[in-house]
């Protein structure tokens, strides 16, 4: 299979990574105009599933799996469905940028995972950049204060670092599960019944509980369009171009993803933060991407 010059794969990787923050902003602009988080999940998912679905049939690609293997797709599916909606609800809380770093953990819950599972050995420098990563997040969340203020900041941003950090643990026990379950199996027909999967189940659920909510105007609806153009349009792209990539660390650079949203934020939805935020986000990018490297 033909492989893209270094730079070409870098420069495509972080086109993606920008998509993926995009589908964020415009996650926020559809909750701010009255869509529900379910509501995002069900058109993020069901349009993803069938943006996968027409590439695997304009590229012929079989999708029939075994029997067990296509129950634990479903399953990991679920799992999926609930970080989702985490993760939605903190991006409706808290600063794009801030909730997509709270995610961005979930390398470390894979590598503590597999500690755990014995499926690689316990490494020191992993734990120190971990350690490394906690503490930048410390400083991008605002909450290196003590007493009053550090209640005052929790009971701000709590809920929002709650949702995410849900989102990061449901994530790396994905990434855990997909290593374990569905090893060998093609990404793009995995994400399919994946996404598939989660878009059922948010869609029942929205049903059951009439948490079904439709945007109030055209600017919601917007969001909720584009948020599910560009979240579809990245994660096919990204399955096209990763067979193609020259050195499996480069998908490493998917980690711009926040650094954009603190651009991104500011620009579109007036989401600042404090020079000291932007220093502890840069501290959490850096050490994810090492850990990532290291592994690799």
């Amino acid at each position: 299979m033909k492989t893209y010059p270094r730079w070409l794969g870098i420069a495509i990787l972080l086109v993606i990574a920008t998509f993926f923050a995009l589908n964020h902003v415009a996650a926020r602009i559809a909750f701010d105009h009255g869509t529900s988080v379910v509501t995002g999940v069900v058109f993020r998912s069901g349009g993803t599933a069938l943006a996968l679905l027409a590439l695997l049939f304009f590229l012929r690609t079989p999708i029939r799996l075994a029997a067990l293997t296509t129950r634990r797709a479903l399953m990991i599916g679920a799992i999926i469905a609930f970080q989702s909606y985490c993760l939605y609800a903190a991006v409706a809380r808290l600063p794009v940028a801030l909730a997509l770093l709270t995610f961005n953990i979930y390398p470390m819950v894979y590598t503590l995972l597999s500690w755990a599972a014995g499926v690689e050995r316990a490494s020191s420098r992993a734990f120190i950049t971990m350690v490394v990563a906690l503490i930048g997040l410390a400083l991008a969340l605002d909450i290196t204060h003590t007493g009053d203020a550090l209640a005052d900041r929790w009971d701000e941003i709590g809920a929002g670092v709650a949702f995410a950090t849900a989102a990061s643990l449901a994530f790396g026990s994905v990434l855990f599960l997909n290593a374990r379950w569905l090893h060998g199996v093609d990404g793009r027909v995995r994400s399919l019944l994946t996404m598939t999967s989660c878009s059922v189940i948010a869609l029942a659920g929205a049903t059951a509980t009439g948490a079904l909510a439709l945007p109030q105007d055209g600017t919601g609806w917007l969001g909720l369009l584009l948020l599910t153009l560009f979240y579809g349009s990245s994660i096919t792209a990204f399955f096209v171009v990763q067979p193609h990539m020259r050195a499996t660390s480069d998908v490493a650079v998917l980690n711009f993803e926040p650094v954009a949203l603190v651009f991104l934020g500011w620009a579109i939805l007036g989401q600042s933060l404090a020079p000291t935020q932007i220093a502890g986000a840069f501290v959490v990018v850096g050490a994810i991407i090492a850990l990532g490297i290291a592994k690799h």
